[in-house]
């Protein structure tokens, strides 16, 4: 691709968030938009459940969703951000059906509402069990019709140096290593979750926009707020787990243990609607009580016509795992899929750093406090995204466009080849670390360990590739998950 040399705004990430900022400016300010593989490979795209939105006051109003989010998030969320979203979030959501995504729909025309852990009504809107590719594709179609937005597949950014009035912002591409200007930085990278052995994150999810911003001085914050998802698709050995959905316990699916035993009940109240990190510590006491890792979910009480229809893209992977859902339960057990934390921003999605915003998962909003509120992750991408297009537009009006700082030098070339192993031995230090339950006992050692890691990575001079950068983000992020482990920030 050719790209111009400068832009107004470069997007770093094309998940809901990077996309849905893009469609979100005027076609007078030139946007490039950066996704590290194909635009179809995104966290977002896996999203499974839905939306969480108040879209029938009869039946739900703010202060019960405002609520449902508190009660997850332990009470630790910045109340002003969660009242944002609450607030915000519908019109994003409806602005999404009028740009054409497909929500199910009752027969009466009205948007289905589903009901998932945490919530206290029926609010979560969907299409089927795919929700965030429905999205995905939907706007990845609306973006490519805009003529100001250049979409730039395969391109990984490596660097961010901040310049007077803006950015040179650091890019692999094909091999190529180049630099495009911008007078405003979104990052929008999604997710942690290839720092740890297993996790329903796709191969993308390295931590590389939270590197960048931390490498560039913007705050980060509450990383070590790592969400474990207790109904993970209990593979044998794959790394990438697909997740079983929220959606299925709140459409009637039991936890079982090895015994075939509910047990859920035991540890909370809510039983297997409480919140995932409830959940989640449940199991994992269970398991040490019962010497076993072998849990469940069955809904095989249900219709079978309607498990189909309902979860086609679920019960499809499970066929393939040799699982018919509709007459075999489900092997399940937690592991790594959502972060809490990250890149610190304001209502508006400005970092510390100025002319640099975040959106999505990459960021700490405060929305979420210690524990994310089901489907509320694509509400906060949305809300967020529109946040900073809106605010890096009028100031764009405002301020104009004044000229760039010099660019810095590019690498020399000069390198040393990346070692093997480095990943694979990050994955092991975080999983017997900090799974579930912490392990305070490790912290001290396990950080000491990644942290002459990290600095091996950033003094050792070796090959700029995309090996390079992901082992390097990947160090970078499960550094300042155990720094604040080791520091006793409070979870």
């Amino acid at each position: 691709m050719d790209f111009k040399k400068e832009y107004d705004v470069v997007i770093v990430g094309s998940g809901v968030a990077g996309l849905y900022a893009a469609l979100r400016f005027r076609d007078d300010i030139s946007v490039l938009t950066v996704s590290k593989r194909e635009l179809s490979l995104s966290n977002s795209s896996l999203a499974q459940g839905g939306v969480a939105a108040v879209l029938d006051k009869n039946n739900d109003n703010y202060k019960l969703h405002i609520a449902d989010t508190l009660i997850a998030g332990k009470f630790k969320n910045n109340l002003s951000a969660v009242e944002k979203l609450v607030e915000e979030g519908p019109s994003d959501v409806m602005r999404l059906k009028e740009i054409g995504v497909e929500f199910d729909t009752e027969k009466s025309g009205e948007l289905s509402k589903t009901l998932e852990a945490g919530h206290s009504r029926n609010r979560i809107v969907h299409h089927k069990d795919s929700t965030g590719k429905a999205i995905i594709d939907t706007l990845i179609s609306a973006v490519s019709r805009k003529p100001n937005v250049a979409l730039c597949e395969n391109t990984l950014v490596y660097e961010i140096n901040k310049v007077e009035n803006g950015f040179w912002v650091g890019i692999l591409n094909n091999g190529k290593i180049t630099q495009v200007g911008a007078r405003y930085v979104l990052i929008a990278t999604g997710g942690i979750g290839r720092v740890y052995q297993y996790t329903t994150n796709s191969a993308i999810a390295t931590g590389d926009g939270i590197a960048l911003a931390h490498m560039l001085g913007a705050e980060i914050k509450h990383l070590s707020r790592v969400q474990f998802h207790p109904t993970a698709f209990a593979a044998e050995s794959a790394r990438e787990r697909f997740l079983i959905s929220e959606a299925v316990r709140g459409e009637g699916a039991v936890y079982l243990n090895c015994n075939g035993e509910r047990f859920a009940f035991k540890y909370d109240k809510r039983g297997e609607l409480a919140p995932r990190d409830v959940v989640s510590d449940a199991v994992i006491r269970e398991s040490i009580a019962t010497g076993s890792e072998k849990f469940y979910l069955d809904i095989t009480h249900k219709d079978p016509e309607f498990i189909k229809n309902r979860f086609p893209m679920i019960y499809g992977r499970c066929l393939e795992e040799g699982i018919d859902m509709t007459k075999d339960k489900i092997p399940v057990f937690p592991c790594q899929h959502y972060l809490m934390g990250g890149i610190n921003v304001s209502n508006t999605a400005q970092t510390t750093v100025e002319g640099l915003y975040a959106a999505g998962e990459c960021t700490h909003t405060g929305v979420h406090g210690a524990n994310r509120l089901a489907s509320n992750s694509l509400l906060e991408a949305l809300v967020y995204a529109r946040s900073a297009a809106e605010n890096m537009t009028l100031k764009i009006d405002k301020f104009g466009r004044k000229p760039l700082g010099k660019a810095p030098a590019l690498p020399n070339g000069k390198s040393n080849k990346l070692p093997t192993g480095i990943r694979t031995e990050i994955r092991r230090i975080m999983q017997e670390t900090y799974f579930v339950i912490p392990k305070p006992e490790k912290f001290k050692q396990s950080f000491l360990k990644v942290d002459a890691i990290v600095n091996d990575l950033v003094t050792g001079n070796y090959e700029l590739t995309a090996d390079f950068v992901e082992a390097r983000s990947i160090a970078i992020v499960a550094g300042i998950i155990l720094d604040e482990l080791r520091e006793g920030i409070n979870l």
